[in-house]
């Protein structure tokens, strides 16, 4: 896969095709199929401010410094009212990924690899720096009854230092194109993560980002779309 770190620096975020992304984390692929069956078992987000039901998700913390990667114990995940003014300012507890997926072959390369990108970053200053990586598994749900949203709060930052989405399955969906854009409102971007894999490398001190609502393209089907999003704080 071409270097992402080129792209970080000039443009704040680089998306790459599921097809390279698989190429990159090597071997550990042909178990991908009971990696992304572990999104079937996620339980409902039961802090939405705006009620919704729409979407589902497992939550883990690790504490990473180098090579070294230990998972924390289980914690709340908290977001300023700054980043988050939908569902921001307070703890929200989620139930957590279960201990066969955190310590999944895959899950390990990519923060091993993540790692390195986001030591690169212009605001991380010591590449000995350790790192609050906040782990989410994502499930948002449409009916023709209901759009699913998700990024409810719209386009925004996470408060952190780098963001990884990637896209584990998408089933029955209309939409959910991921838009780019900077302080200032302007599009740096926008595609469509619609292969497993398909994956969006961000710099989250740079650039916003959001998804546009879902629908269920055949309205008598349940629409899903399944996303990995692996964040780097540094400590």
């Amino acid at each position: 896969m071409d270097p992402i770190e080129p792209e970080l620096l000039s443009n704040g975020f680089a998306f790459r095709p599921g097809t390279a992304i698989h190429e990159w984390l090597g071997p550990g692929r042909p178990d991908w199929g009971r990696f992304a069956a572990s999104w079937n078992t996620l339980g409902e987000d039961r802090h939405m401010a705006d009620g919704g039901r729409y979407r589902r998700r497992r939550y883990a913390v690790f504490d990473v410094t180098g090579n070294d990667i230990v998972r924390a114990p289980h914690q709340p995940h908290f977001q300023a009212k700054t980043y988050n003014r939908s569902n921001g300012g307070l703890d929200r507890w989620f139930d957590p990924v279960v201990p066969e997926i955190g310590d999944h072959i895959i899950i390990r390369k990519l923060i091993e690899r993540l790692t390195s990108i986001f030591t690169s970053l212009p605001a991380v200053e010591s590449p000995s720096v350790s790192w609050h990586v906040e782990l989410h598994q994502f499930r948002i749900e449409a009916t023709a009854n209901a759009v699913g949203l998700p990024t409810p709060e719209g386009a925004h930052r996470d408060g952190v230092d780098g963001a990884f989405v990637m896209l584990i399955n998408r089933e029955n969906v209309s939409s959910g194109i991921t838009q780019v854009s900077d302080a200032n409102g302007r599009s740096l971007g926008q595609f469509t993560l619609s292969q497993a894999g398909d994956a969006v490398f961000l710099d989250d001190k740079r650039v916003f980002h959001g998804v546009t609502p879902i629908e269920p393209l055949d309205p008598g089907r349940l629409a899903i779309r399944d996303v990995l999003v692996i964040t780097f704080t540094r400590v």
